[in-house]
């Protein structure tokens, strides 16, 4: 009898870890090959690790909580193969405060662009990527960096960690990307001085319910708070006339709906305009990383979606200007049934260059989206209402009764200025208003 690994498997180009929620076996239990083994949780989905081997599981490597990096055995399999197999090291379980475990997948989450710490670290001490990047903005050498005290699990040296060296370090200037956009800045004797911005006290009152945040929830939390002190927010608006396509899609719904299965929603034809459009705009598809600006290859769009658990989830449409309106309404099916039952794929919210919402399916006629990092615009679509508007005709201006929406386009000012994020939004409008109502699909 052999015993084997289970490792940990690679689940995206930029997820290096996950953490374990729960064990689906217990030792000493059998286990088929495929047969899900353990849940784990990257930054925003659950997924659960089938066993690569039939066998007995024999030893949990890690505690629930724990979080594995990408490639480690997480756990071992006593297999009837008789082939060779080399045993790993005894690895001790490892049991993680839930507070550094929250605060290790959150490090992750808030780094968009920070690369793995191995990259630059020769010494046996980890460091997360956050806390990386902060030592490369402070100019923090490895050096130096090794003789910080760490209060994290097993000496790690935490975000607080290095924040508290940095504003003990003496009077050295702090770079401006390391201050908050929102956080107001004293300047003594040239040196730039970090203001700490306070949480508000809350006050409980009779009656009031406390309830926690989940983990998905505390992530989105984070990420958002990080977006906006990152990147200076601008949004356009621009009202479209869609009438053509509400009368097109009137039209072709029910055969739609007859010869493939599903429903064609406004969603595909959203995805399938803006595609067009950075095509025809290429800056807008771009991130930034320091002060280098990253032009995006690839097209890939992601669609914000609601789970039921209230929280928002962004799976992504890989390519989209590739697509057909048919490969774009069966991937958009497909990818919003999986984000509300949670069974999308951690690659499948991986990549995206640019993000649509439809705050419109909520009711709501506009809003002002929140930036996606690391991508530098996002666009709301409203509700589709008829209103009353003026068409220009040979005979003269008349009122008629259109279906009018509301497109928001928010942006990064760092690198979109006005006119190309206000050209970008109205080249969408176009492509919606100039719906062609013979169209097949």
């Amino acid at each position: 009898m052999a015993e084997k690994p289970i490792l940990m498997p690679k689940m995206g180009e930029s997820i290096a870890e996950a953490t374990i929620i729960r064990w689906l076996k217990n030792e000493g239990e059998r286990v088929e090959k495929d047969e899900p083994l353990v849940e784990i949780a990257t930054d925003k989905v659950d997924s659960e690790i089938p066993s690569t081997e039939a066998g007995i599981l024999v030893k949990k490597l890690y505690a629930d909580g724990a979080v594995v990096k990408v490639g480690e055995p997480v756990a071992m399999i006593e297999s009837s193969d008789s082939a060779a197999v080399v045993k790993p090291a005894e690895i001790p379980v490892v049991s993680a405060p839930a507070p550094e475990v929250a605060a290790q997948v959150l490090e992750k989450a808030i780094s968009p662009t920070a690369q793995p710490a191995q990259a630059t670290n020769h010494s046996d001490r980890f460091y997360s990527p956050l806390v990386m990047n902060i030592a490369r903005t402070e100019g923090i050498s490895m050096a130096e960096l090794d003789n910080i005290p760490g209060t994290g699990k097993e000496g790690r040296v935490t975000k607080s960690d290095i924040l508290e060296y940095v504003n003990n370090r003496g009077n050295n200037s702090i770079a401006p990307t390391a201050i908050p956009a929102s956080a107001p800045v004293v300047t003594e004797s040239k040196s730039v001085q970090k203001v700490e911005i306070k949480a508000p006290v809350v006050s409980l009152n009779a009656g009031d319910e406390i309830m926690e945040m989940d983990r998905v929830r505390k992530l989105i939390a984070d990420h958002m708070v990080m977006s906006k002190s990152v990147s200076p927010h601008v949004t356009s608006f621009v009202e479209a006339d869609v009438t053509n396509l509400v009368m097109w899609r009137e039209k072709v719904k029910n055969n739609f709906k007859k010869r493939e299965g599903e429903n064609i929603t406004f969603t595909p034809i959203f995805i399938e305009a803006i595609a067009k459009a950075i095509k025809d705009f290429p800056m807008i598809n771009i991130s930034v990383d320091g002060d280098k600006i990253v032009k995006r290859k690839n097209i890939n769009i992601g669609m914000a979606a609601a789970q039921p658990s209230g929280n928002l989830i962004v799976p992504v449409i890989k390519n989209a200007d590739s697509m057909n309106l048919l490969g774009l309404a069966r991937t958009v099916n497909d990818l919003a049934n999986r984000a509300r039952s949670n069974k999308l794929t951690p690659d499948e919210i991986q990549g995206g260059t640019y993000t649509l919402t439809n705050v419109g399916s909520f009711g709501n006629v506009m809003g002002t989206p929140i930036i996606n990092q690391p991508q530098v615009a996002i666009m709301a679509v409203g509700a589709i209402r008829k209103k009353p508007a003026v068409l220009e005709t040979e005979y003269g201006d008349v009122i008629a009764i259109r279906h009018m929406m509301f497109l928001s386009h928010s942006y990064d000012h760092r690198v979109v200025d006005g006119a190309l994020g206000g050209q970008f939004v109205r080249r969408v409008a176009d492509y919606l208003e100039q719906w062609d109502l013979n169209r097949e699909i």
